[in-house]
């Protein structure tokens, strides 16, 4: 059983009034900036995030400021999030090859985002949309799970599950579509128990575990 083009453009209807200011939550002010802090966000909650970058973009807000600190240094600043050593060493080397390689701006297109370290497609994807506006859907956890709970995807794994968002979600919403997406994951449509009995989009969705 599958969403018909109906019922599909009914519940993005129904997303964009539940969440009219649906965006990202992490904080930046560059796309530098966002950049790392999307790095930094594998595996790790965006408050955390945000708590971390809060205090290292107040003194190292640039590429050439962060290129100062050692990979040591590096790590004291975000030592409170998972994976840190390894997210050190691939900021550190996006850093240089940002700075050598693109004369210090953050590349704009997909394929020249995931040849930086620690940059997959769902990173890519994230910096395509919010730093420079090109229509992508990045798929997180959230998206994963939502989408195919509620019928917008019926996929195995992230790619699947983003190429079948892109073939329903008009390309005009594909931003909003992921944020959309991403706020009912934390607020209502969350991993464990979730808030069925208040969710807007209950009779539409497909979800087999209903908790009613």
């Amino acid at each position: 059983m599958e969403l018909s083009k109906v019922e599909i453009k009914k519940v993005l209807d129904l997303l964009q009034d539940m969440y009219p200011d649906a965006e990202c939550e992490l904080d930046y002010k560059t796309p530098f900036q966002l950049l790392i802090a999307v790095v930094l966000s594998a595996q790790t909650t965006d408050k955390k995030v945000n708590e971390v970058t809060k205090l290292l973009f107040k003194d190292y807000p640039d590429l050439d400021s962060i290129l100062k600190l050692s990979e040591e240094e590096l790590q004291n600043f975000i030592k409170k999030i998972g994976l840190y050593r390894n997210k050190a060493k691939n900021i550190k080397n996006l850093c240089r090859m940002v700075k050598d390689e693109y004369g210090g701006k953050v590349p704009g297109t997909y394929e020249e985002l995931i040849r930086l370290p620690g940059v997959g497609r769902k990173t890519a994807n994230v910096l395509m949309s919010n730093a420079f506006s090109i229509p992508a859907i990045a798929v997180d956890t959230h998206v994963f799970r939502v989408s195919n709970r509620i019928g917008l995807a019926k996929a195995q794994d992230v790619l699947k599950t983003e190429k079948q968002l892109m073939d329903v979600v008009p390309k005009e919403k594909w931003i909003l579509a992921h944020h959309m997406l991403i706020w009912h994951g934390r607020r209502v449509c969350i991993a464990r128990n979730p808030k069925c009995s208040i969710c807007q989009i209950n009779p539409l969705c497909l979800y087999e575990n209903k908790i009613l």
